[in-house]
């Protein structure tokens, strides 16, 4: 069982290490710029962070019901979940570039972004956006890969497109001096590279893929269950995205400093969730084959090893945060203000993955059983008790209220998805 996990969960970490390499090169070249320049892509990028991530159900709806469809050897099940998921995906990328303009309004009144940095923003916003055809088609593909228990196929898209977000980034950042407009450049080019490899990389299974019209890819009752069980992702994922729109729009409308400095602390977060990730994909992929097999003892043991896993790794980065973290934050911007304004919180920083690494793995578990009403009101629940905590707390100290209530965020969704699991078990859908 832990070379199956392995199997899954290592190219799964290494592709989702070099997702955040995407944002991450854009705020280091924006750090080394001006603060300004910081504040208005860590801003934009939230809000993509809130737009994209909405969306993603996408990928994880697919992962779970291709692994099911794989699990019990349904090929038409696995070919009609492809299509119908590409389907929603261009329709939903195209809405969005339609009325980007509104989205734009909308985004910057909700997240309080500043005159400063304003134009910086819109920038950045109306170029990233035309990333969205590729973005969303990417997440239904690395999520139908998954399903069909390949991790290696994501790694070597995700390596791509991170390399040439890397140097076309760079290049028209450093090289050619085009600022902010040469990140989001950088990164839309990018995008459309990953996908074209994505594409050629389905073509391996051409043989699997069976061919059906578009009528019976839309089919009424088929694409009705498609689009419940992805309704629950969506809003556990627009309830989660909120979460973290909510923390940067109130660092924003405390200060500047205040938001430059959780820019910082996000990135933390950021590392660790997305390496975690690939524990959580694992998850969703042999969890979705157990139990779409009906086979209980395998699907009892994977998410044991599962936890085992995650743990293990969790300490991991607690050390390195540890021993590391002044290097790390030094990597992202050379301005000593915002470090030694941002250091106070590092103690804190450390202690994020033991809070918050269940509910990384929960969420594996829960997609690839489709439980997803179970996590869209588990999500409910703890960020209800997030904000009752930052709102109770803020009159004490605002920036460590913030932090601190984020923190806990993540403790009560691992909690909750806990108890309800050993509540329910395999019959939790």
């Amino acid at each position: 069982m832990n070379k199956k996990i392995l199997a899954l969960a290592i190219p799964s970490i290494v592709s989702n290490i070099s997702i955040p390499l995407v944002s991450a090169v854009d705020t280091i070249l924006m750090g080394h710029l001006s603060s300004l320049h910081l504040a208005a892509l860590g801003i934009v990028s939230m809000i993509f962070l809130f737009l994209y991530g909405s969306i993603n159900f996408l990928r994880m709806g697919t992962t779970g019901i291709t692994a099911q469809a794989y699990g019990r050897k349904d090929q038409e099940g696995i070919s009609k979940t492809l299509y119908r998921a590409l389907f929603v995906a261009f329709v939903v990328a195209v809405l969005f570039m339609l009325f980007q303009d509104i989205i734009l309004e909308v985004s910057f009144y909700l997240m309080n972004v500043d005159a400063s940095y304003q134009e910086y923003a819109k920038d950045y916003f109306h170029i990233r956006i035309y990333t969205a055809p590729a973005v969303f088609m990417l997440y239904v593909l690395m999520g139908w890969f998954f399903g069909m228990q390949n991790a290696l196929y994501p790694l070597i898209v995700m390596i791509l497109l991170n390399v040439a977000n890397i140097v076309f980034s760079y290049y028209f950042v450093n090289i050619l001096d085009m600022g902010i407009e040469g990140a989001a450049y950088g990164t839309l080019i990018a995008q459309y590279v990953g996908l074209i490899l994505a594409f050629v990389l389905l073509l391996r299974y051409r043989d699997k893929l069976h061919l059906f019209g578009l009528a019976e890819v839309l089919k009424y009752n088929e694409l009705l269950k498609f689009l419940n069980i992805n309704k629950d992702i969506f809003i556990r994922t627009f309830i989660l995205t909120f979460s973290f729109a909510f923390f940067y729009s109130q660092a924003a409308k405390n200060s500047e400093e205040t938001l430059t400095v959780m820019i910082l602390l996000l990135q933390f977060v950021i590392w660790f969730a997305y390496t975690l990730d690939g524990f959580a994909n694992a998850a969703e992929s042999l969890v979705g084959r157990y139990y779409g097999a009906r086979d209980w003892d395998n699907f009892s043991r994977v998410i044991r090893y599962l936890f085992y896993w995650g743990f293990g790794l969790t300490v991991l980065y607690m050390i390195f945060y540890a021993t590391l973290g002044e290097f790390i934050l030094n990597l992202y911007t050379n301005q000593t203000e915002l470090i030694e304004q941002t250091l106070p919180f590092m103690p804190y920083v450390i202690f994020l993955p033991l809070l918050s690494f269940t509910a990384y793995i929960w969420d594996g578990v829960f997609i690839g059983m489709t439980a997803t009403r179970a996590m869209r009101n588990i999500t409910i629940w703890a960020t209800v008790v997030y904000l009752g905590l930052f709102y109770l707390a803020k009159g004490y100290d605002f920036s460590y209220a913030l932090w601190i209530s984020f923190m806990l965020f993540f403790l009560f969704r691992g909690l909750f998805q806990t108890w309800l699991f050993f509540k329910h078990g395999k019959e939790l859908v």
